[in-house]
């Protein structure tokens, strides 16, 4: 699902908590590595390593020097605030992975602010074997290939996995220890996710509809951030509570008619009661 809304973010301006504010930078503004991290406060070990992790867009490169420019110091300094806000850097790839490529630091501070609330818990790693020994089955690379196919996991070495949302694999986990079989669970996984999709986009639109539309289209005003964010942070529980209700009320009703279709099954037979 894509939104579109003809705004260009250009003009709003990113104000960090510590009220530093790029808008004003020279637009020409040029630095080399050392100051840009003087400047932004930050060592250039780890200006390199945000760049490695692709925190940072490029730099120009004047033969084997590269240049700086106001977008790194806009970029440098979210990264530093969403350290400060207790964010884990792989919590902060992320976001700026979902964000589109050319995303400026404030659009990146808008979808920062949406997204906080539902990001899933750290990612965790293991090896396959540790994974396999938890789903209590044998190991398997098959197994692994299907986790991967769903998004669940990804491999980051020979022989291990990251673990992506490690409260849907404990789920899957409990689910397997009811005696249900791996392949049919992720069969199952993937069948909840394609309707759990349909419904994020009807709660997504709404949002849209009702608290993001007139706030993008009156330029993003900082001193209506927070107005957006507590929409966003009182949707999440709201909009979980009210699927699971709902899912409650069809679940109860699919097993009272699955459970009527068995037991006259069962009176039927001819040995019932012997």
């Amino acid at each position: 699902m894509r939104l579109r809304w003809g705004h260009d973010d250009k003009g709003v301006a990113v104000t960090t908590a510590a009220g530093s504010s790029v808008a004003g930078e020279d637009p020409a503004l040029e630095l080399t590595v050392d100051e840009l991290a003087a400047r932004v406060g930050v060592t250039v070990r780890n200006v390199r390593a945000y760049s490695a992790r692709g925190l940072l867009p490029p730099p120009r490169m004047v033969g084997r020097t590269g240049y700086y420019g106001r977008e790194h110091v806009a970029r440098l300094l979210l990264v530093r605030e969403m350290l400060a806000e207790g964010y884990s850097l792989a919590m902060i790839e992320r976001t700026i992975a979902s964000a589109p490529p050319t995303a400026s630091s404030a659009t990146l501070a808008l979808h920062r602010a949406l997204l906080a609330p539902w990001l899933p818990p750290e990612p965790e790693e293991m090896t396959g074997a540790e994974l396999a020994a938890r789903a209590g089955v044998p190991e398997s690379p098959a197994l692994v290939d299907r986790l991967v196919e769903l998004g669940l996991v990804e491999r980051i070495g020979e022989g291990d996995v990251r673990v992506l949302d490690p409260a849907l694999l404990t789920a899957g986990l409990q689910v397997v220890a009811l005696g249900v079989p791996p392949d049919d669970l992720i069969d199952a996984q993937t069948r909840v996710n394609a309707h759990v999709r349909e419904i994020a986009e009807t709660y997504v639109r709404m949002f849209v509809a009702t608290g993001l539309r007139s706030f993008v289209e009156a330029g993003a005003p900082p001193e209506r951030l927070e107005e957006v964010r507590d929409i966003v942070a009182r949707l999440q529980p709201a909009a979980a509570q009210a699927v699971l209700a709902a899912f409650r009320t069809e679940m109860a009703a699919v097993v009272e008619e699955t459970l009527g279709a068995v037991l006259s099954q069962l009176e039927e037979r001819p040995d019932r009661g012997r």
